[in-house]
Parts: C-alpha cells; structure tokens; sequence
C-alpha cells in the first residue's frame, strides 16, 4: 500500500474537513492510503507545551512520516497571506530531511482555509510550495478539467483545494468535491512515481 501523508494543522476545523476530503480522496485510488497527521500549536510563552498526543484528531508528524511516505497533502490557515506558524515552526525542523533529500522526487500538494474571500488563498498556498520546492517535491495542483473548479464561488484555484469560511461557514459540497479531487490526483501521481 502506497501512502500518502495528509499533513495540516487545523485552528477552528475546516482545515482539518479538508484534510478529511483529501484523505477520502486518496483512499478512493487502488492502492494507496492516507495518513492523517497534525502539528503541535506554537505557543509564545517559551515553557508552554502541547502534551505528547494531542487529546482529539490524528497523533502529531513525526520526521519518520516523511520519510515513509510516498507523497504530501499540506494544509494549512492563512495567515495574513501565508501559512499559519505552527506548520512553518514544524517545516522549519525539517533541514536533516532536505540534506538527505529524503522528500526529493516525491508529489505534494497543498489546501489552505481563509476567513475572508480575498483573504490570500493562493498566496498562502504558493508560500507553503515554498519549503516543498526546496525538498525537490513535485507540486501536483488541480486542473481546470475538475468542472467545479470553474464553477466555484468560494474556495478553489488551481495551486490546490481552497476553502472560504467566513462566519464559521462550512466547507461546502464543490470544496469537498476539490479537496477529493486533489487527494486522487496526488495519490494517482504518487502511484506513478513509485511504479516508474
């Protein structure tokens, strides 16, 4: 079984909802698996800390996880157009991983949440290609061939799956339907690679 690691960190939800549809997705190609994984909040006071398991949703990424995987979802709030600190501290901790180009030719793709519609989607969803780029990953987004990509009115581009929550809105029916078309597409690519 090829798996796919659904790396996020959620605040409110919805991320985490992606992640689910994304996870969904990939589990919806023959022969792969996701496994959900989430990062520790960042906290500013310095002897504050998360305990060991979190009490609630998938256990923490551990830098194993990267390198058993055969690709990466990576999903994230927006934060004032980029990726929330939580998931940059946790990518921060990465360098062992990129001297040893444990990432290196293997698919990513990314999903963020904004609060508001023009809140930096595809902003935040091109910083977190950033540090993956770097790790010599291949980005995989999402075509203008997934009509809902064309039809949407809230959240979708095509960097990666997108989600607009304003007022606590939930992810909606065409978001869903992105996030698991994403999940296929990476999945779909990861099986590819690790065939070739």
């Amino acid at each position: 079984m090829t798996e796919i690691l659904v790396l996020y960190y959620s605040r409110h939800g919805a991320v985490r909802d992606m992640a689910r549809a994304i996870a969904t997705g990939i589990e919806e190609v023959e022969g792969a698996a996701a496994r959900p994984r989430t990062v520790p909040a960042v906290s500013t006071v310095t002897e504050a800390t998360e305990p060991e398991i979190p009490a609630e949703g998938p256990p923490y990424c551990e830098l194993r996880d990267l390198e058993e995987c055969a690709g990466i979802a990576l999903g994230s709030p927006t934060r004032f157009g980029n990726m929330a600190a939580p998931m940059k501290y946790f990518l921060d901790g990465t360098s062992v991983q990129w001297a040893r180009g444990t990432l290196s030719g293997k698919p990513a793709a990314v999903f963020t949440s904004t609060a508001t519609l023009h809140g930096g989607q595809e902003s935040t969803l091109l910083s977190m290609m950033l540090p993956l780029l770097h790790h010599g990953m291949l980005i995989v987004g999402l075509p203008y061939t997934e009509a809902e990509l064309g039809a949407t009115t809230s959240g979708g581009t095509p960097y990666g799956a997108s989600h607009y929550a304003a007022d606590n809105r939930s992810v909606d029916e065409i978001e869903l339907k992105l996030c698991r078309a994403l999940g296929r597409r990476l999945a779909g690519v990861a099986l590819k690679l690790s065939r070739a």
